[in-house]
């Protein structure tokens, strides 16, 4: 499969050369040519008004995915209690489902977590797959990936999303490889395409400085991680179906075993849940200019944070970062003193 120019049709007019990405178009006595850095993109076959550029390249064609329904959502529970931002992709998989007039549903992964349940169908989950089993007690790569691969290619959803938390983000690539699809990961936004009705997932690139949209036209589930403090939780309640799961674990998935969970004790509330902020950055000067932030919060109610620059220089702990490398929060009131703005900060909030 090639792509080639009619040279009798080339009128020399390089709009191929502008719109080529790579470099492949070439020119010689006013004439174009394809060079070898050539990846069959197309794009210098849509600007070419003499239609002088030809190919033999098939379109790839579209799967037929009708087979496939549902938004599903990874319920992350540690110690039998869900994380927030599990709630929190049940409200955006509400608007998502609508939009599709699929359905809502959870996947819940432990052991003698059922009673978590309730809650998930309090927030809008209408099914609930339910595997428990006691090698699922705490959170192991490999396990959780060989159940969660299971369930997707039985009940085959369009759509997968689960929290970028420390979990999600060691989870969610392995899960993406196992079943073969792509993984579009920290989304700020998501929404359907009303005409195309696919996932539109949107997520700051090239170092935060633009904000990409990508869609996944080729295979499914249609899978992305969100931030917690990103989307916001909603209650709907609703009468969930709960499907319990036949549990079925490689021995060399567990291998790993965990002896011991040892967990630091944090202070304050977390950023995420906190509805006031006060947040510093290079501009405080010091770890002395913090200590007013604190007295400030403190007055407040509210919380200290910081950017990159301030965790770096120790004025603040990692967890109390706000920003594209740090966490992501949604209070009433932010007050940022001695921060220039930058995309990467902003979008942590």
């Amino acid at each position: 499969m090639a792509v080639w120019v009619e040279v009798d049709l080339c009128n020399g007019c390089k709009r191929c050369v502008r719109a080529c990405p790579y470099g492949a178009m070439e020119f010689e006595d006013n004439v174009a040519h394809v060079s070898d850095r050539c990846t069959s993109c197309g794009a210098c076959i849509q600007v070419c008004k003499q239609e002088a550029i030809k190919t033999d390249v098939k379109p790839k064609e579209i799967p037929d995915f009708s087979d496939r329904r549902g938004v599903w959502v990874f319920a992350e529970q540690r110690d039998g209690e869900l994380k927030r931002v599990s709630l929190e992709l049940l409200g955006k998989a509400q608007e998502l489902a609508a939009d599709l007039g699929q359905e809502v549903a959870a996947v819940l992964l432990g052991h003698d977590v059922e009673g978590l349940c309730n809650q998930l169908a309090e927030y809008g989950a209408e099914k609930i797959y339910l595997a428990e089993h006691p090698e699922l007690k705490d959170f192991r790569t490999v396990p959780y990936t060989d159940v969660i691969a299971s369930l997707v290619n039985k009940y085959k959803p369009n759509i997968l999303l689960m929290g970028a938390t420390h979990i999600g983000r060691d989870l969610a690539p392995r899960v993406s490889r196992r079943v073969g699809v792509g993984l579009t990961a920290d989304c700020t936004e998501l929404s359907i395409d009303p005409e195309e009705k696919i996932l539109l997932q949107t997520r700051p690139a090239f170092g935060g400085n633009v904000m990409a949209t990508i869609a996944n036209r080729y295979s499914r589930p249609q899978m992305a991680t969100v931030r917690p403090g990103v989307m916001e939780a909603k209650k709907r309640k609703v009468n969930a179906q709960i499907i319990r799961d036949e549990v079925h674990l490689s021995s060399k998935g567990l291998v790993t075993k965990i002896l011991e969970s040892v967990r630091e004790e944090k202070k304050g509330v977390d950023l995420a849940d906190a509805k006031v902020i006060v947040a510093g950055g290079r501009g405080v000067g010091d770890s002395e200019g913090f200590k007013k932030l604190e007295e400030l919060a403190e007055i407040l109610g509210g919380e200290v944070a910081g950017t990159r620059v301030a965790v770096e220089e120790g004025w603040i702990p990692q967890e109390r970062q706000i920003g594209q490398t740090g966490q992501t929060v949604r209070p009433e009131l932010y007050i940022a003193c001695g921060i220039s703005g930058a995309i990467q900060h902003r979008a942590g909030i």
